[in-house]
């Protein structure tokens, strides 16, 4: 099937475009349509025409709007799985969950634009005053550009359509060419739905001139952009006046306390570190061991590692498949061998095949190694002795991320100390750092980014605006 371009309402086929090979196996998973500038180009000129007919839109059928997909996607849960897998390799299991997890999103949207009210103000409060109606409101920005990665096609597209749509904006999306055909299944529910708003949604894909044609637009209101941070910084110095909403790279440690259940904390880290083949922004990528249990933990991820099974997509025991391409593989590939050079150890860890990266574990790293001080986004995490928590907590902040991070830990006051020291926009106790709740807030700190996702947060923060009325007598 082909992921073709979606100006509003209506679907246009291309004679040109291009294949996208499944990781796994090689084969045609999809193709996708080449765009230029000019189809960028005129997709915000038809949601610039269409945010007045989104904004008037009454919010229940917004809402229906954003129930009805849900439902939708229940119907299509195994197809749509099946295309992740098909276009990313992500294991099938995970692909299910991300669909449901998908579902939560949509609902979630719809629910939190229903609970979200503006506020009155008496204005006699200050001598200054007088007495008045005063109050804020909140209405939608107008144009939203989203921009999407491949690691989670489905969701993290969710994250930024479904709260923009419901608060009553019209969208562009530029979804991963690793997977544009997950989006353009999803994209489809929106665009026919009975309760949709005509043209409120376009989708356009990657091509020559289309990055700097979207981005550069004076007519989006707000970028939305989940990637790398050298992608953030370049749309950071050419969005021009608006809103962004960054959620960029991440470096997520964990420090292991003496007092910690390690059978627990090892099980979860293994899963932390090399789940969807590390390829998480809040992937587990160093782990900071006190010196007391180092050896007893350090034993134990290797075997919760070994346990996870590495193979064919498919399979519904397999854990971890391959990863995006032969670049990601080759450069995770280069740090580790540059890490050995400059002294490190393999702790654990088997040959690669193709794009299937299996679990792998370094030791006696240093902090200016790539594999701990840069974002790895791969299934290679770090261990790292060290004397006590104050000493994890100098290593942990010592990076430009500022992601999440996390403590295993049974000393209250230790834990506590966690929340209050570690720099990240979030901070996990007893669990990974990887764990993620799309009910809570959701954004970084430092070059990890800014703004928040989470749909009660992103619609506070980036896709409505607050207007101020004063109504005298």
């Amino acid at each position: 099937m082909k992921a073709e371009i979606y100006f509003g309402s209506t679907c246009e086929a291309r004679m040109a475009h291009k294949k996208v090979l499944s990781p796994y196996d090689g084969r045609v998973a999809s193709e996708v349509a080449i765009c230029t500038a000019e189809d960028a180009q005129k997709a915000l000129e038809i949601a610039k025409k269409s945010a007045p007919l989104a904004k008037k839109a009454p919010l229940h059928q917004r809402v229906s709007w954003l129930l009805d997909v849900a439902e939708q996607l229940e119907k299509n849960k195994e197809d749509m799985a099946k295309t992740m897998t098909d276009e990313v390799g992500k294991p099938i299991r995970f692909s299910r969950g991300e669909v449901d997890r998908c579902i939560e999103t949509v609902r979630l949207s719809a629910h939190a634009m229903m609970n979200l009210h503006g506020e009155t103000f008496d204005t006699t409060a200050t001598p200054s005053g007088k007495e008045t109606l005063a109050f804020y409101k909140r209405e939608p920005v107008g144009v939203v550009l989203a921009i999407t990665p491949f690691n989670f096609p489905l969701n993290l597209v969710a994250h930024k359509i479904a709260p923009a749509l419901v608060a009553g904006n019209s969208v562009v999306l530029k979804p991963t060419g690793s997977a544009p055909l997950t989006a353009f299944k999803f994209a489809k529910m929106f665009i026919e739905s009975p309760f949709a708003t005509k043209d409120a949604l376009s989708v356009v894909y990657s091509g020559e001139g289309v990055n700097a044609a979207l981005v550069q637009s004076k007519i989006p209101r707000i970028i939305s952009f989940t990637g790398s941070v050298p992608v953030g910084n370049d749309i950071t110095r050419h969005a021009g006046i608006k809103k962004l909403g960054l959620e960029l790279g991440g470096n997520a440690a964990t420090y292991i306390d003496k007092s910690a259940d390690i059978d627990m904390a090892a099980q979860k880290c293994a899963l932390g570190a090399f789940i969807n083949s590390g390829q998480v922004c809040i992937s587990l990528q160093r782990i900071y061991v006190n010196e007391s249990i180092y050896d007893a933990f350090a034993s134990a991820l290797a075997k919760e590692s070994k346990a996870l099974k590495v193979g064919s997509p498919y399979d519904d025991e397999t854990f971890i498949g391959p990863m995006i391409n032969e670049g990601a593989v080759a450069k995770a590939k280069s740090w580790i061998q540059n890490a050995i050079d400059e002294g490190a150890t393999l702790f654990y860890g088997e040959p690669c095949e193709n794009l299937m990266f299996p679990p792998t574990i370094m030791s006696d790293v240093t902090e200016e190694m790539n594999i701990v001080c840069e974002e790895v986004f791969a299934p290679i995490v770090s261990l790292v002795k060290v004397k006590d928590f104050d000493e994890a907590k100098t290593k942990m902040n010592n990076s430009p991320y500022g992601l999440q991070h996390s403590i295993f830990s049974n000393d209250l006051s230790l834990a506590k100390r966690a929340i209050d020291e570690l720099d990240a926009g979030g901070v996990v106790v007893n669990d990974i750092p990887t764990l993620r709740f799309d009910i809570q807030p959701y954004g970084g700190i430092k070059e990890s980014g800014i703004g928040k996702e989470g749909p009660k947060y992103a619609l506070e923060e980036e896709y409505t605006q607050i207007k101020s009325v004063v109504i005298c007598s």
